[in-house]
């Protein structure tokens, strides 16, 4: 018995050190995200009003950045409780009934990334065919034809970030459920969450 429950943990906690890997490196990705997103901010802010001659392709750009940069950093604030919750009733009751509500919620949080995972990769499908009005390839410098970046790298940012989720909240139902059934060991928390709020 006790062979299977260090199996099981085993297994728990190279899923968490998994999750905590790739949500460092979607931090990073997003702090670039943003970095970037502000430096197209300024240069269409020089140009539109201390040259009077607004650039086509920022703004479609810092839009591009924005979704990307949600779907990297909005896994991170999924697991550490940082999305808006009401947690007054859950308290109030008693600990497993509230545990109970717990897991019926992430059940439902479940579904729902599941259903906007398969609409995003169909989002993906589209994105495809068309392409952007203003965020080109320049091709031509190297003697080909300018391509317009096409829509589906801009869209590609719902589902990776929805899959990400995913991951994360069968973690948040993990760390739920696992108590009920074993209290003698205790998992890990999140290090970097520690590392930032110091």
């Amino acid at each position: 018995m006790e062979d299977k429950i260090n199996f099981i943990l085993t297994i728990i906690l190279n899923f968490i050190y998994l999750n905590s890997f790739i949500l460092k490196i979607g931090r990073n990705l997003a702090w670039i995200a943003i970095l970037l997103m502000v430096l197209v901010i300024l240069i269409q802010v020089f140009f539109r009003y201390a040259l009077n001659n607004a650039l086509p392709w920022p703004d479609e750009a810092a839009r591009f950045l924005m979704l990307w940069m949600t779907g990297f950093i909005a896994p991170s604030a999924y697991r550490w409780g940082g999305f808006v919750s009401i947690d007054m009733l859950k308290d109030l009751l008693p600990r497993k009934i509230g545990l109970f509500i717990n897991l019926l919620l992430l059940s439902i949080s479940l579904f729902i990334l599941i259903v906007g995972f398969k609409l995003g990769l169909k989002h993906i499908q589209i994105g495809w065919i068309f392409g952007s009005s203003s965020l080109k390839i320049p091709f031509h410098l190297i003697g080909g034809k300018t391509e317009a970046v096409k829509l589906a790298w801009m869209y590609m940012s719902i589902p990776v970030g929805i899959f990400i989720l995913i991951l994360i909240n069968i973690e948040l139902f993990i760390r739920t459920i696992f108590p009920l059934f074993n209290s003698k060991y205790l998992l890990p928390t999140d290090p970097s969450k520690k590392e930032l709020e110091n």
